[in-house]
């Protein structure tokens, strides 16, 4: 123990030694009289290298922001910023004085910025190849740099000295100052603020180091940690430590706006000017663990906006409580608003009747209570929360009541939470105003008693019924096609008529891909807070099924909610239309990626093998129905915008009634992926999910299909089959051909190897559960030798 103590803090002295702030790079000087000018043909000053460029990005249709960007990735990433509280318009110049002046003015002359430190006495400038925008003086002094100017980013190479900070930007294209600041404050406490926002001062801590000291400083270093430092070098705390090399990644930290602190990488292998080869950023680390749970603010609406509630899962999203929508769909931060009439406090109205509640599990908005209840039953509960105009929603847990006014704050959602949230919506969701006025009312009684003493009035009473009927039950029907659907967690999908999709998907014109059982489209939806492209799948050959039944299926695929599953947000159940309506995956599917004509990373791999896992074994474990896919291949595996892989397609056979899980029954899957399982008479468990993991595994290390018939030499063409052998051999740099990244970690390819081979056993009982792979994956386990996977052997 006391030797691993030694190693380790070897390692940390190491790693501080290692250079950081003071970096021998080339550059182009910017002499003085030199200029910018902002316009659409993207004016700039690059690095050497064009690794990063300086100078204007546009926007808005006139604003442009004068910035830091990554310049030979296709994915411009901004890392710095002069005016994101005030965009510049278009012509407004950016010059370096004749006397040494660095200033933004707009086309009129009026200062937009300048360089904090720019009073005068600069020589040149300089783009760095570090990403370090300087202005230095005659002597090469450094007289003012970006660096010690972050707005809401740090870059290997960077030091944050106390007192120092980042705040992030306000949306994910708006680049003034939002809710959020990371400081490394005087005392030396690294802390993630929220702020007293539109102000910049904090407001509530929810993480911290809680490490105090002079001196201190947070270090982005050349191999990619990030930590705090002490004076005399020594490392306090690490803050991230698993990057790959910056040799082949380029590396930024950037606190998001939506309040978490994350460490991404991009393959420098992926660069390109033109963009043919488009990769996105993989997370490293990020802080805080979970952002909705960390945040429990006395005053401020929380992680997400007030009256709505929070979830996480690696990244974090806002959503309304039923009868609530988001005041701004653009800006979810700004919180939810009322769908229908709060209840009257008039009692003579008499309208508790007119309110119920719905509910949600594990779900809470702390410290908007305002009487607490003890040893008490959920039905009183809601009878006194019913009986009490000012109360929104009650709180029921374990024999406890809490009751809450608006605005509700602090919402989150989460197994950890416990209990139920009573939520209390009218029951038609009425707009009806609950009053009126006394004159209005004499004035109804007056015309009433007119009405009473004519004899049309009867023939007046029955048009107005005949005309109420019909107008309330197509309203009602109206109403069920557009009202939102919640599930038992709280998150909502919508309800869509066929005729929304139809004119969303322009009469199912562009087809994304297709199935036995399925055609997918793409689609545009315009008020749908998260996707406005979307992915609209009509099911195909499915068996009579009642609506109640149809939507219960729904609700079961609509309660999985991770980040590694294509997210559902609706459906169509009308007539003999069956549509399922997901978010739209923007790279396509893995084999795409996988089998194309350039080669991903090995890291961007073992990423998407990860997550994959993840979501297979959420999908087994995790989710409150267990859900066996029977289908994982790479057509099925969706990539993201940022290449993370989402599975798709889960749940459908259950939906399509297609087996019954559990059971022996007709053959569910695809050629090449289909576990032995099926074949014999064996029950279908989440094993044959763990088979056809182990071939994808192996398709995804090698970046060839598990079955190819192209191949030179016969042994070759069933990968198993061939993956076994060079692994029997000692030969598994056979599997990775000449593929150089592979061949400097053979570590790291045998141990993925190994797992695949366990996956793919024919046993079922020797196939690891999905668990286990993810922790062999992972490391925190030891891979044991795999058997031969064709013969049946004793378990694992």
């Amino acid at each position: 123990m006391a030797f691993e103590k030694q190693y380790h803090l070897l390692l940390y002295f190491f790693i501080a030694l290692l250079p950081f702030s003071t970096i021998a790079q080339t550059y182009r000087n910017f002499s003085l009289g030199s200029s910018l000018t902002a316009q659409a043909d993207n004016s700039l000053w690059a690095s050497s290298s064009g690794d990063f460029a300086f100078g204007f990005q546009q926007i808005e249709e006139d604003g442009f922001l004068l910035a830091i960007w990554f310049n030979k990735i296709p994915e411009r990433t901004i890392v710095w910023s002069a005016n994101g509280e005030n965009l510049a318009p278009k012509g407004s110049k950016l010059e370096l004085t004749s006397d040494g002046r660095f200033l933004l003015n707009d086309p009129s002359g009026k200062q937009i910025w300048s360089a904090p430190s720019s009073g005068g006495g600069a020589s040149h400038a300089a783009m760095l190849d570090s990403g370090n925008f300087v202005l230095a003086s005659q002597d090469s002094q450094i007289l003012w740099q970006s660096f010690d100017q972050p707005t809401d980013t740090i870059l290997p190479g960077q030091v944050m000295n106390q007192p120092s900070s980042l705040y992030s930007r306000y949306l994910e294209t708006n680049y003034s100052s939002g809710r959020f600041q990371f400081i490394l404050q005087s005392d030396g406490n690294l802390v993630l603020y929220t702020t007293d926002f539109p102000l910049k001062s904090s407001n509530f801590a929810y993480w911290t180091t809680q490490i105090f000291g002079s001196d201190f400083s947070l270090v982005f270093n050349q191999t990619g940690y990030i930590f705090l430092r002490a004076s005399n070098g020594s490392i306090i705390q690490m803050i991230s430590s698993n990057a790959p090399s910056t040799q082949d990644f380029y590396q930024r930290a950037i606190l998001e706006y939506d309040g978490v602190f994350r460490h991404y990488v991009f393959p420098k292998s992926g660069s390109s000017s033109t963009g043919s080869l488009q990769k996105g950023w993989s997370t490293v680390s990020f802080i805080p663990s979970d952002i909705c749970l960390r945040i429990t603010e006395a005053t401020g609406s929380g992680a997400c906006g007030f009256n709505s509630y929070c979830t996480f899962n690696e990244s974090k999203s806002c959503w309304c409580p039923p009868g609530y929508s988001f005041i701004d769909p653009l800006d979810v931060m700004k919180g939810c608003k009322q769908d229908f009439d709060s209840q009257s406090c008039d009692e003579s109205l008499q309208e508790a009747d007119l309110f119920d509640f719905y509910e949600m599990e594990n779900t809470d908005w702390p410290l908007s209570d305002y009487e607490h209840f003890q040893s008490v039953t959920e039905d009183w509960c809601r009878q006194v929360c019913l009986g009490d105009c000012f109360c929104a929603v009650a709180i029921f847990r374990n024999g406890e009541c809490w009751k809450k006014k608006l605005p509700l704050s602090n919402g989150r959602l989460d197994p950890t939470v416990g209990g139920k949230a009573l939520i209390k919506k009218r029951k038609d969701n009425s707009t009806i105003k609950s009053s009126q006025s006394k004159k209005d009312q004499s004035k109804l009684i007056t015309v009433g008693t007119v009405l009473l003493s004519s004899s049309v009035f009867l023939n007046l009473l029955l048009l107005a019924t005949t005309f109420l009927v019909a107008y309330r039950f197509g309203h009602k029907n109206s109403r069920v096609n557009q009202s939102m659907q919640f599930n038992k967690e709280g998150m909502y999908f919508r309800n869509f008529t066929y005729e929304e999709l139809r004119k969303a998907t322009n009469e199912f014109k562009e087809e994304l891909g297709h199935g036995a059982f399925s055609t997918v489209y793409k689609g545009v939806i315009l008020d749908l807070t998260e996707n406005h492209l979307i992915a609209v799948k009509k099911l195909n050959n499915i068996s009579q099924e009642s609506e109640d039944e149809f939507k219960a299926e729904v609700r079961a695929i609509g309660r999985t909610n991770h980040r590694n599953l294509v997210k559902l947000l609706g459906f169509c159940n009308e007539g003999e239309h069956r549509l399922l309506v997901y978010e739209f995956m923007s790279k396509g599917t893995l084999a795409s990626f996988l089998f194309g004509s350039i080669r991903p990373s090995w890291f961007e791999r073992m990423q998407i093998a990860l997550e994959t896992a993840k979501g297979l074994l959420y999908l087994h474990d995790e989710c409150s129905t267990q859900i066996i896919h029977c289908d994982i291949k790479p057509q099925n595996v969706l990539l993201d915008d940022s290449f993370t892989a989402k599975i798709s397609d889960f749940g459908l056979a259950k939906l399509l009634k297609i087996d019954q899980l559990g059971t022996v029954t007709r053959i569910r899957g695809t050629k090449g992926y289909v576990a032995p399982d099926w074949f014999r008479n064996m029950p279908i468990t989440i094993k044959v999910d763990v088979f056809s993991y182990g071939v994808l595994l192996l398709e995804i290390i090698c970046c060839r299909r598990s079955f190819d018939t192209k191949v030179d030499d016969e042994d070759r063409m069933v990968l198993t089959d061939w993956a076994y052998d060079c692994f029997q051999e000692k030969k598994l740099e056979m599997l990775v051909e000449d593929e150089k990244e592979l061949l400097d970690d053979m570590k790291s390819v045998e141990k993925y190897v190994m797992v695949a081979l366990w996956c793919v056993q024919e046993d079922p009982s020797l196939r690891p559960t999905m668990k286990k792979v993810l922790q062999m994956l992972e490391g925190s386990i030891e891979v044991p030798i795999p058997p031969d996977p064709a013969p049946f052997s004793s378990s694992m």
